[in-house]
C-alpha cells in the first residue's frame, strides 16, 4: 500500500523543523534537511504505532470487525 502525505519543512537557525500536514503529532527537527526527512519518517512510524495501541485499548472489550483499507 502506498499513501502520499505532505511533509512541510522550515529552515530555522538550528537547522530544519518538519511535520506532516495530514498527521498531527508527526513532527521533528534536524541539523540538515536530509536528517530531518529521515527523522520525520521515524516520527510517522511512532505516531502510527501509538495510535494503533491506543485504539486497541479503546476497543478491547467490544466486538469489532478488522479489515484492510486500501487507499490509493
Amino acid at each position: 500500500m502506498q499513501i502520499t502525505l505532505t511533509a512541510v519543512f522550515q529552515k530555522v537557525p538550528e537547522g530544519y523543523i518538519g511535520f506532516v500536514r495530514e498527521l498531527p503529532g508527526a513532527n521533528t527537527q534536524g541539523k540538515t534537511l536530509e536528517e530531518t526527512r529521515e527523522n520525520l519518517k521515524e516520527a510517522i512510524d511512532l505516531v502510527l504505532e501509538a495510535n494503533k495501541e491506543l485504539s486497541a485499548v479503546a476497543i478491547d472489550s467490544t466486538t469489532v470487525i478488522h479489515e484492510e483499507l486500501l487507499i490509493s
